[in-house]
């Protein structure tokens, strides 16, 4: 069996932990493997996260982008999590 994801209870209100920049680094990182995007589904965003993955990344350029701008992504990916 899989364990499920961790959640956090706070007084009434059950929050999922957030997401953190180093995974999501780390999941930029599998352009070297061939797969574009995957740190864009981690954060959320899913449209995106599988325009990068049939185009590359856009051909590149938006992947070397979001290497600047992961920090954002990731706060975004958090805020839209609550």
């Amino acid at each position: 069996m899989f364990p499920t994801e961790a959640r956090i209870l706070i007084g009434d209100h059950e929050m999922k932990p957030p997401l953190t920049t180093g995974t999501g680094y780390l999941l930029w990182l599998a352009v070297f493997i061939g797969f574009c995007g995957i740190h864009r589904f981690y954060a959320g965003k899913w449209g995106t996260g599988l325009l990068w993955l049939l185009t590359g990344g856009l051909c590149g350029i938006g992947q070397f982008i979001d290497l600047f701008l992961m920090e954002s992504i990731i706060d975004e990916g958090n805020r839209n999590r609550r």
